[in-house]
């Protein structure tokens, strides 16, 4: 299976692929722009995603908005299925998770600081994760 890591913090990066490493082969990109372009890319090669892991708040491009233009790509070009999105903040802000899971079709939510035990449960939820 293969992941993508949409982390600007270089610590909240290399310690998301500790937890996932041994699950997927994990890419890593910075911002929401980068995160676009890798899941085209994924898709061109027909080995698209299972598992995104994206941050919110980045610069140039945010988690909300390359979340929607993933959507967006997957409906015009009817990939199915879609890929499971968890969506990671340093908010607990109850409008960014409505607008997350309603607007952008979010998969899961998880407030950081992420702990590895919250974040196999959110795998396992999503199908993603036998234990």
């Amino acid at each position: 299976m293969r992941a993508l890591i949409v982390e600007d913090e270089f610590l909240s990066r290399k310690v998301l692929r500790s937890f996932l490493m041994t699950l997927f082969e994990v890419d890593i990109v910075v911002n929401g722009r980068e995160a676009v372009e890798a899941f085209k890319i994924s898709h061109a090669e027909k080995q698209p995603y299972d598992l995104i892991l994206m941050d919110i708040m980045m610069p140039e491009v945010d988690g909300i908005e390359a979340l929607q233009k993933i959507r967006s790509i997957e409906t015009d070009r009817g990939y199915k299925p879609k890929v499971k999105v968890i969506m990671t903040t340093a908010l607990d802000d109850p409008q960014t998770v409505i607008k997350t899971f309603y607007d952008g079709e979010a998969s899961a939510y998880i407030v950081k600081p992420i702990a590895k035990e919250r974040l196999y449960d959110e795998l396992e939820k999503l199908g993603l994760l036998n234990k």
